[in-house]
């Protein structure tokens, strides 16, 4: 009989740790259990939550990461930053899927703003493929614009010139040790 536990991670968590990293870097907070997601998005208090579902996907995600981050340096930016790692925080993400993203097709990377518990803009990994983070960036801008108060950068842009975008492939990256 196999002995296999749904939430071990998929990849080594080394490996994926500077894909995590950036985010945090550049405000991000971690959604690591199914009760940080009740916490952090069931909220009626008028603030909007960027999720980003973090991803080894080298080609969505390599636009992705340096495409959020960059949209954070605009003058406006949404209240709260979360992000969760598909793969890695698997309940978290199961979770978060199940009950705020009801009748949404699973995706990762996935960015998704919300308000008051309600999805008002999502990007997910097809809207991003084929794109540079500067184009995923300008679309990101343009909704902070427009739905999003609080003042911007996440970060001082010295610290966004000293971050460090996780560069990888996911066919690469070694797979976690059972």
């Amino acid at each position: 009989m196999f002995n296999i536990n749904i939430n071990q991670p998929t990849y080594d968590p080394a490996a994926v740790q500077p894909m995590r990293d950036e985010l945090i870097a550049a405000g991000f907070r971690e959604i690591l259990s199914p009760a940080d997601v009740d916490a952090f998005i069931n909220r009626k208090d008028d603030k909007t939550v960027l999720v980003m579902i973090n991803s080894v996907c080298g080609c969505a995600a390599g636009s992705a990461r340096p495409g959020v981050t960059l949209a954070l340096q605009n003058k406006v930016i949404p209240d709260e930053l979360f992000t969760t790692f598909a793969g890695q925080d698997k309940a978290a993400v199961a979770s978060l899927r199940e009950k705020y993203l009801t009748g949404i097709a699973p995706s990762s990377p996935f960015i998704v703003l919300f308000k008051n518990g309600e999805i008002t803009f999502m990007m997910q990994r097809f809207d991003i493929e084929g794109k540079t983070a500067e184009m995923v960036a300008g679309e990101l801008t343009e909704v902070f614009n427009r739905l999003c108060t609080k003042q911007g950068p996440s970060i001082p842009p010295e610290d966004y010139a000293n971050l460090v975008h996780a560069i990888s492939c996911g066919s690469k990256i070694p797979l976690a040790k059972n």
